[in-house]
């Protein structure tokens, strides 16, 4: 994978764990009474954005043994960032208005959190869909050498 990409990855992926850190101080106001909220639904958004990130960065740390195109290379950078920044914006969204976007009903806020969700889904499959085959593709090229 091009370093630069990879660079790119790093630097989203870290974004995204600080915005799962940062969603876990209304997750602890929530805890301790301060904050009148679901505890499922904070919770939810803390580890969203951490888990989220690290799988962005767990990605471009192993992107040199990914055997892709450049093209393929651009599309599972994209996919993953932005449903990294999906899903952790919905968790947040959804602990703040007090939805969960199961379904595509309003109000906005969870038609939102809706839409963000199935573009995080639609991300997820496709960049780890990508990995598994870059992967899978070096792996062949390895034991053909």
């Amino acid at each position: 994978m091009e370093p630069a990409l990879r660079a790119r990855m790093l630097f989203h992926g870290i974004v995204v764990i600080l915005l799962g850190l940062l969603a876990g101080i209304p997750f602890a106001l929530v805890i301790s009474g301060d904050l009148v909220g679901e505890l499922r639904a904070w919770r939810m958004a803390h580890l969203e954005g951490v888990l989220n990130g690290l799988v962005v960065l767990a990605v471009a740390a192993l992107g040199g043994v990914l055997s892709l195109s450049a093209v393929q290379q651009r599309w599972l950078a994209a996919s993953l960032i932005v449903a990294a920044y999906a899903n952790v914006v919905a968790s947040v969204v959804g602990a703040t208005f007090g939805v969960r976007g199961l379904e595509p009903s309003g109000p906005a806020s969870n038609l939102l959190v809706f839409a963000l969700f199935a573009l995080a889904i639609v991300g997820v499959l496709l960049g780890l869909g990508l990995a598994a085959w870059g992967a899978r593709r070096w792996l062949k090229e390895e034991r053909g050498a």
